[in-house]
């Protein structure tokens, strides 16, 4: 993810998909939407972050394996809270689901990924607090 540092309250701040084919998916969308890839370390492999044609990030492409290996083959978008673990009680209380708990996304904030009750999927995401 390398979206705003300071991102907005109750916007959608990113935006990616994870498959289990990520370099065909890069490709592909590096030919159709005419984005750039940069590699992202991930460790054991690398995912992606596409560049628009100004350089600026886009959107990612991400390996389904680890923490990512249960998500759907879909775009999920990120939308920025401000306290996750309220909205993520919230998402329950009013007949969501938490798919995927919550983790850190590097030093950037964390994330959780939930359930809508009419099945949508997205990822609810909280920034590190400024230092």
């Amino acid at each position: 993810m390398s979206g705003d540092p300071n991102p907005t309250l109750g916007r959608i701040t990113w935006v990616d998909l994870t498959v289990t084919h990520a370099e065909a998916v890069r490709d592909f969308y590096a030919a159709v939407a005419g984005w750039t890839p940069a590699s992202v370390d991930m460790g054991e492999y690398v995912d992606f972050n596409m560049l628009g044609t100004d350089g600026a990030p886009a959107a990612g492409i991400c390996h389904a394996r680890g923490d990512n290996a249960n998500l759907p083959p879909a775009w999920l978008i990120y939308i920025t809270v401000d306290d996750l673990d309220a909205r993520l009680e919230a998402c329950r209380t009013l007949g969501g689901a938490v798919l995927a708990e919550p983790r850190a996304l590097g030093p950037m904030g964390r994330f959780a990924v939930v359930r809508d009750p009419a099945g949508a999927v997205a990822a609810l995401y909280e920034a590190a607090p400024a230092e």
